[in-house]
């Protein structure tokens, strides 16, 4: 089946950057499960508190990123190619909009998570697919948490690379791990043939 999308995740992925998700997940009194469904769940006026506090943290980790070796050619490979280039996150689009601003990146689609399509839900994946009228085996995921595998599953998409680090979790069953944003390159490239 020929490759016609790839969906990227954004903080880890694109950008490097260093959050500390489980101090931050203290903080906020998630215990389990997505931290925004979590959120989402809260009352007034302690719901607006508590996503104040992430988005304090995410603005800073949004100034302190830096590129990912390798991303502005895997996507302009990708361009070339004609194969369509969306931005999936969970990330708000204020940052988004800064992040991409400073590295000058350009993606056919980008839904932040204004768009109420969270991961690790496989919604925003089947909105992007059908936006583009491209079937799951046409797409291909790239991210760097177990929240990407999960969304990819549920909506179908068996193509999976996961960006190693140190957070990286063990259990990445149905996913291929890539050492490196070029390394990734090389196997799109040789996927596309």
């Amino acid at each position: 089946m020929k490759i016609r999308l790839v969906i990227f995740d954004l903080d880890g992925t694109v950008v490097d950057n260093d959050y500390n998700w489980p101090a931050i997940r203290k903080e906020l009194g998630v215990e389990g499960g997505s931290i925004l469904a979590y959120l989402e769940s809260l009352p007034e006026p302690v719901r607006t508190e508590k996503y104040a506090l992430l988005e304090a943290h995410e603005k800073r980790q949004t100034e302190k990123a830096v590129l990912k070796e390798g991303v502005r050619e895997l996507l302009d490979f990708l361009k070339k190619r004609g194969i369509k280039r969306a931005l999936v996150t969970n990330n708000t689009s204020e940052n988004v909009d800064y992040l991409l601003k400073k590295f000058q990146l350009e993606f056919d689609l980008v839904l932040t998570r204004e768009s109420g399509l969270h991961k690790p839900t496989g919604a925003p994946f089947l909105s992007v697919m059908r936006n583009f009228k491209v079937s799951p085996e046409e797409t291909i995921v790239v991210g760097d948490t177990n929240y990407d595998l999960l969304a990819a599953k549920e909506a179908g998409i068996n193509r999976v690379f996961i960006l190693k680090s140190q957070m990286t979790p063990k259990n990445m069953d149905g996913a291929e791990i890539v050492s490196s944003v070029p390394e990734l390159t090389r196997i799109i490239g040789r996927l596309l043939g």
